[in-house]
C-alpha cells in the first residue's frame, strides 16, 4: 500500500533546543480526532506514510521523526535518547500543532512513549494503538535489536540494502516478495548521492545497550503506565512471529484493560507494517469508536 496523500513539513523546537521534524497530513480543520503516529527505536515517519495516507482522508495525522531520526536534529549525548525525553518532544509537537488531544499509534518504542504520555498527561490521550509493544518486553528480542542498532554499516547499493534486510528478517516475514524488501529498504535507509545512508544517530544504539547493561537482565515493566491508558479505547496489534511482545503479555493486556481489542497479524514479526488487511480493519474499527 503506497502513500499518495500530500503532507506539510512541520518543524518545531524541543524544550532542550533541538530542531525537530514531523509530516502533517490531512485537513487541520477536521472535526475528527487527530492521530499522532510514533515510530520505533531507529525508525521514522516513513513507516507511517501508507497508514497516514489512509487515515488523513478523514482526519489530521501527524508523523514525527523523533529526535535523532530522519530529518530531526541529533543529540550531542547518547544519554539524551530516552523515552521520557521523546515523550516531552511529543508534547512540544502537540503545542506547535495546536492539538490538545489525539489518538496515538505507537510502534514499539513509540508505544512506550504513548504509555508514558498516558501516565503523565492522560487527558492528552483520546485513544491508543500499540503496535507490537506492551508493558513487558521480551529480553531476547531487545538483545537482538541491540546487536545491530547503531552498529550496522550502510549498504553500498539499494539492491544490497534489500538483500541484507531480507537475510536478517525473512524468517519472521516469510510472505514478503523481492519488491516488498526493496520497498522496506527505502523506508529503512535515507538516500545520499543515490546510495543508501543510515537514517538515525548511531548513539541511539549506544543508549539501548547502556540501558540493557544497567538493567542487568531484569527489565522493568510498565504495567502502571499501561493502566494509565484505562480511560481510553485501545488496540494492541501483535506480529504472529514477534520476539518483543509475547502472546502471554498480550492476553494479560486484554484482561487488564476494560476497553482494549487485540489483533494478531499473520506472517509478521516485529513489527507489523500496519498496511495488512487485518491491521487496517482493526484500526478503522478503533477510530470509529472514538
Amino acid at each position: 500500500m503506497q502513500s499518495t496523500a500530500p503532507y506539510r513539513d512541520l518543524f518545531y523546537t524541543s524544550q532542550d533546543g533541538l530542531r525537530l521534524f514531523a509530516k502533517d497530513f490531512g485537513e487541520r480543520t477536521s472535526k475528527q480526532v487527530p492521530a499522532i503516529c510514533l515510530p520505533g527505536l531507529t525508525r521514522n515517519s516513513k513507516d507511517f506514510e501508507a497508514l497516514a495516507s489512509h487515515l488523513s482522508a478523514t482526519r489530521r495525522v501527524l508523523c514525527p521523526d523523533l529526535r535523532g531520526r530522519g530529518r530531526s536534529q541529533y543529540c550531542e549525548s547518547w544519554s539524551d535518547y530516552t523515552p521520557q525525553n521523546e515523550m516531552l518532544d511529543v508534547l512540544d509537537l502537540m503545542g506547535a500543532a495546536g492539538i490538545h488531544q489525539a489518538a496515538f499509534i505507537g510502534t514499539s518504542r513509540g508505544g512506550i512513549v504513548t504509555m508514558l504520555l498516558a501516565a503523565q498527561r492522560p487527558n492528552a490521550v483520546r485513544g491508543a494503538v500499540l503496535n507490537d509493544i506492551g508493558p513487558e518486553v521480551s529480553i531476547d528480542g531487545l538483545k537482538r535489536i541491540a546487536g545491530y542498532a547503531g552498529a550496522m554499516e550502510a549498504p553500498a547499493t539499494w539492491t544490497e540494502a534489500a538483500f541484507k534486510l531480507r537475510m536478517m528478517n525473512e524468517r519472521d516475514f516469510p510472505t514478503l516478495t523481492s519488491d516488498d524488501w526493496y520497498e522496506q529498504a527505502r523506508r529503512t535507509f535515507a538516500e545520499e548521492g543515490g546510495v543508501p545512508k543510515i537514517d538515525y544517530d548511531a548513539k541511539i544504539g549506544t543508549a539501548l545497550r547502556k540501558g540493557l547493561e544497567a538493567a542487568n537482565g531484569a527489565l522493568p515493566d510498565m504495567w502502571p503506565q499501561f493502566k494509565a491508558l484505562g480511560h481510553a479505547p485501545a488496540l494492541v496489534i501483535r506480529g504472529e512471529n514477534s520476539d518483543i511482545l509475547s502472546a502471554e503479555t498480550m492476553q494479560r493486556m486484554e484482561k487488564q484493560h476494560p476497553k482494549i481489542t487485540g489483533v494478531t497479524v499473520k506472517d509478521r514479526g516485529h513489527v507489523p507494517f500496519l498496511d495488512e488487511a487485518e491491521a487496517l480493519t482493526a484500526i478503522d474499527t478503533f477510530f470509529a469508536t472514538l
